[in-house]
C-alpha cells in the first residue's frame, strides 16, 4: 500500500472521486450541546470496528460494514441520537446502540482502526457507520488499486456549513465558524 500525501501525486483523468459524509461534523454538534466526545477528549482518533453487518454488494464489491464507536452517558443516549440524525450526509443516526457482540465486535479496547477509548460504568457504547467501510470492501474485493482516506483524516473543507447540518432540531444548538 502506497501513502501519498496529495492525491494529485497518482490522479489521472480516468479516475472518478466520491465523498463520504464524515462523523467530525455531529461531533461538534454533541460537544456543542454539552455531550462529551470522548476521543477528543483524551486526544486519540475514534475507535473503529469491522463488523460481521454484510453491505449490499455491488457487483464484485462487498464487504462487512465498519462502525466507529463513542461511548455515551445512558441519560444522554436519546439526545446523542436526536443530534446525530440531523446529519444523514455525516453518517446521521446510529447503526447500533449497546453490546457491541451483536455486531461481532469481540473487544471494545482493540478496535481495527483509531485508538481505543475506554467505556466507564453508566455509559452505553454507539456505533455510526464509518467512511472506511468502502475501504475494507474494496480491499476484499481484489479491487487492484483505489484511493482512500486515513482514519481521522478527511476531505477537508471550509464549506460545512453549507452541507450540513442538513436537519434543525428545535432546541438544538447549531454551531457556526
Amino acid at each position: 500500500m502506497q501513502e501519498v500525501a496529495d492525491l494529485r501525486e497518482v490522479w489521472h483523468e480516468d479516475l472518478v472521486a466520491f465523498l463520504i459524509g464524515c462523523s467530525f461534523s455531529f461531533e461538534r454538534a454533541l460537544r456543542a450541546d454539552g455531550i462529551p466526545v470522548r476521543h477528543i477528549d483524551l486526544g486519540r482518533t475514534v475507535p473503529m470496528y469491522v463488523t460481521t453487518l454484510e453491505c449490499a454488494p455491488a457487483g464484485r464489491v462487498r464487504g462487512p460494514m465498519v462502525v466507529s464507536m463513542r461511548p455515551v452517558a445512558a441519560a444522554s443516549v436519546e439526545r446523542v441520537v436526536e443530534i446525530s440524525s440531523r446529519y444523514p450526509g455525516a453518517h446521521g443516526a446510529p447503526v447500533h446502540i449497546g453490546d457491541p457482540a451483536r455486531i461481532g465486535i469481540a473487544a471494545l479496547d482493540h478496535p481495527d482502526f483509531g485508538d481505543a477509548v475506554p467505556v466507564a460504568a453508566g455509559e452505553v457504547p454507539i456505533f455510526w457507520g464509518c467512511g472506511v467501510t468502502p475501504q475494507v470492501a474494496l480491499s476484499r474485493s481484489g479491487c487492484a488499486w483505489f484511493a482512500g482516506h486515513r482514519p481521522g483524516h478527511m476531505f477537508v473543507s471550509d464549506r460545512e456549513d453549507d452541507i450540513a447540518p442538513l436537519i434543525e432540531l428545535p432546541g438544538t444548538p447549531v454551531s457556526r465558524a
